[in-house]
């Protein structure tokens, strides 16, 4: 019964107010931005307002952070998880009447058959007649496997799929992905690299992650930005994350010789995004500012653990170079690994990771490197 609401059809009904049910922090947000200007194309005219989460880690950026001044949003309703008390539940239902919405647009992760038919008789005790997104079947929960490319469909993927019926979010499509950066934005973003030394040709990276078993580790990092560092003294470095990770990120660039920029804790992430859209790549681990970085236009190079499964958190485009070790063990989904010491990740070599360096940035990386062979040769 609740099932058939998705077979509404959609073009004939007039939409005056949407509620977009989207759980997570930054990279849980970059990755449904095709969803999200798909539906400010379907719905141009409707009051679009987001239903989400208070965030759950500190190391987490609230959704707000990265969709408020994108046009594609216009308000936000917030609760918190692993709610028990019901009349938290009373209340934000009395929050959701309140905004009156004519369709409900799901785009949250599926956590089960039992949990998404809960969340969709909750929004129909809303008073929310119309239900669009909502993966009742195994094909729209799943992530589909891609033989051709040995790999799980994207998130990206699987959520503009549960979306067809209100059109194409053409995930391929890099416009798809724009945040909307503002004049405002780009022109501080200009006027903070003026006067740095390394704004005509640099790299970021980052060490963030909110998980554990996501960490590759700083002493890797510190390797491994020295040797990119020692072909290539001129390039410039920023380093971006929250502000506990200046630290970490300084020790990391302990051995970069060109000009560094630790910007960890000093910008929004979409400062960060105006700041980091004229580099030449990123560095990382499975992060929410390696999706900031893809969402912008960078390639990137990223080291990945095997706690998902391969692809369905992987930056979407075919301009990045990724490293992940399928252990037997793959798509774990733990934060921490006591039983076998985070080996999908430990497993990385240096090596494997400058490689991939190499193939994205060839002419930076090597550009100093031959001027200093040919020196070598007319001596």
């Amino acid at each position: 019964m609740v099932a058939s609401e998705q077979a509404v059809p959609i073009s004939t009904l007039k939409i005056d107010r949407v509620l977009i049910y989207r759980l997570g922090s930054l990279g849980d947000t970059i990755v449904a931005l095709p969803c999200f200007n798909l539906i400010a194309r379907a719905y141009p005219d409707a009051e679009r307002c987001v239903l989400t989460n208070f965030p759950y880690n500190h190391k987490a950026s609230p959704l707000q952070s990265i969709l408020d001044g994108s046009g594609l949003v216009h308000s936000y309703l917030q609760y918190p998880l692993r709610q028990r008390d019901p009349r938290q539940f009373l209340r934000l239902r009395k929050e959701i009447t309140a905004k009156r919405p004519d369709v409900l647009i799901y785009l949250a992760q599926p956590r089960g058959t039992a949990k998404t038919i809960r969340d969709a008789l909750f929004f129909k005790w809303c008073g929310i007649k119309t239900l669009v997104g909502v993966p009742y079947s195994k094909h729209l929960a799943a992530n589909q496997w891609h033989e051709s490319e040995k790999r799980y469909e994207s998130e990206a993927g699987r959520l503009a799929r549960c979306l067809e019926t209100i059109g194409n979010a053409k995930v391929d499509d890099p416009s798809s992905w724009d945040l909307h950066l503002t004049s405002t934005e780009l022109a501080a973003a200009d006027r903070l690299l003026a006067a740095w030394p390394g704004r005509s040709e640099f790299v970021v990276c980052s060490l963030g992650t909110k998980f554990n078993v996501n960490e590759w580790g700083v002493e890797n990092w510190r390797d491994l930005l020295g040797r990119v560092s020692a072909r290539s003294s001129s390039m410039g470095l920023v380093l971006v994350g929250v502000a506990g990770e200046s630290d970490v990120s300084d020790q990391a660039a302990a051995n970069w010789k060109g000009p560094k920029l630790n910007l960890c804790g000093k910008l929004t992430p979409r400062e960060t995004g105006a700041v980091i859209k004229n580099a030449r790549a990123f560095l990382g681990q499975d992060s929410g500012p390696m999706h900031l970085a893809t969402s912008v236009g960078l390639p990137c190079v990223a080291v990945f653990s095997a706690r998902n499964k391969p692809g369905i958190w992987f930056p979407n485009g075919s301009a990045h170079r990724i490293i992940y070790h399928q252990t037997p063990c793959y798509g774990c989904g733990l934060e921490f690994c006591e039983q076998f010491a985070k080996a999908c990740i430990t497993s990385v070599t240096v090596d494997e990771v400058l490689s991939a360096v190499n193939s994205v940035l060839p002419r930076i990386v090597h550009r100093e490197y031959q001027a200093l062979k040919v020196a070598e040769s007319a001596a």
